[in-house]
């Protein structure tokens, strides 16, 4: 691989900003190398906007280091511009003009000119499933086809680097499917790193996951490894036909069962349990069904899933290791 692909895209170290008293940033450090599409989670006031607002050259720092596509954010503003899109929270668009129009003056404005910049037109309005939408006027036009607008013309210029700042926001279930497959494709020719409060998106989308609490790192990996932090208990439910009392018995008299919970409705037991992974227990209760000459419709093991993490890191000050993830001594420092 070359050197330059090897290099991140976006490099952040030591980065600090406040307002006043109010520490919105305290030491942010973390990458983004290329073709991933990172997630950048937190709780309200955590600093994900006042981070993107600083890559995108729309707000200072106090402090530290932050560089696009190697330039650096403060020293070489201009060349970042030209490396990124970026899709604010609330999009501004002139809603008295027509897409194409739109489109037209903001690829003037990145220095677009004649046939290239028709073809760039032409090209991010199929990308963003807008070509029907060409001649309509922005101001007629969904909530969800006015993000893709923005994101087309976070497009036009053909940017290493996609900086998203709660794209999904406001839009009904369709919209985010289909803007969340757009975002999807973009990997490939653009690293993105995206802002949302919607886990699952997350989830389904992100290579990795950066979260952020009190202007901090407090995690830094990929969501699978993420729910691995959340796997040292299981929670099992099954449904079990049977006396009540004597499964209600049986079970919690089973080895590693924890917080049993039971009710009973037409003559089935719906049973709910914590037990430590590896013991073995879901085994131990359908032998215990078959030896007993019970009936059994269901048993599961429900999926934990990113929501649960962020919680837990969130709420309860527990820190991830993982790349770029800070100690419990730093988290507190």
């Amino acid at each position: 691989m070359d050197k330059a692909d090897e290099s991140p895209v976006i490099s952040v170290k030591n980065l600090t900003r406040r307002f006043g008293r109010v520490t919105a940033l305290d030491g942010l450090t973390f990458e983004v190398r290329r073709g991933e599409i990172v997630g950048l989670l937190g709780p309200n006031g955590a600093g994900k906007s006042t981070t993107l607002r600083i890559l995108s050259c729309y707000l200072a720092a106090n402090g530290g280091e932050a560089q696009v596509g190697g330039a650096d954010v403060f020293e070489a503003s201009m060349d970042v511009r030209r490396r990124i899109g970026y899709l604010p929270e609330n999009v501004p668009l002139y809603t008295d003009m027509r897409v194409h129009e739109y489109l037209q003056f903001r690829g003037a404005l990145k220095g677009l000119r004649g046939k290239r910049l028709r073809s760039r037109i032409e090209n991010v309005l199929q990308q963003c499933d807008l070509t029907a939408e060409s001649r309509a006027l922005i101001g007629r036009l969904s909530k969800g086809f006015r993000q893709r607008v923005g994101l087309a013309d976070c497009l036009l210029h053909e940017p290493d680097c996609l900086i998203l700042d709660e794209p999904t926001i406001g839009l009904d279930p369709n919209q985010i499917r289909h803007l969340r497959e757009l975002i999807r494709s973009l990997a490939p020719q653009h690293t993105v790193l995206i802002s949302t409060h919607i886990l699952s998106e997350v989830e389904m989308i992100c290579s990795r996951v950066l979260i952020l609490d009190r202007g901090r790192i407090i995690a830094s990996d990929t969501p699978e490894a993420l729910l691995g932090l959340m796997q040292g208990d299981e929670r099992i439910t099954a449904e079990i036909q049977g006396p009540a009392d004597e499964v209600a018995k049986g079970v919690s008299e089973m080895p590693g069962v924890r917080n049993l919970t039971i009710t009973t409705d037409g003559g089935w037991n719906r049973l709910g349990f914590r037990s430590s992974r590896g013991i073995g227990v879901r085994e131990q209760l359908f032998d215990l069904v078959a030896d007993r000459g019970w009936r059994l419709r269901e048993l599961g093991v429900e999926r934990r899933h990113l929501e649960d993490v962020f919680a837990a890191l969130t709420e309860r000050d527990v820190v991830a290791s993982g790349p770029g993830a800070p100690t419990m001594e730093d988290h507190h420092a």
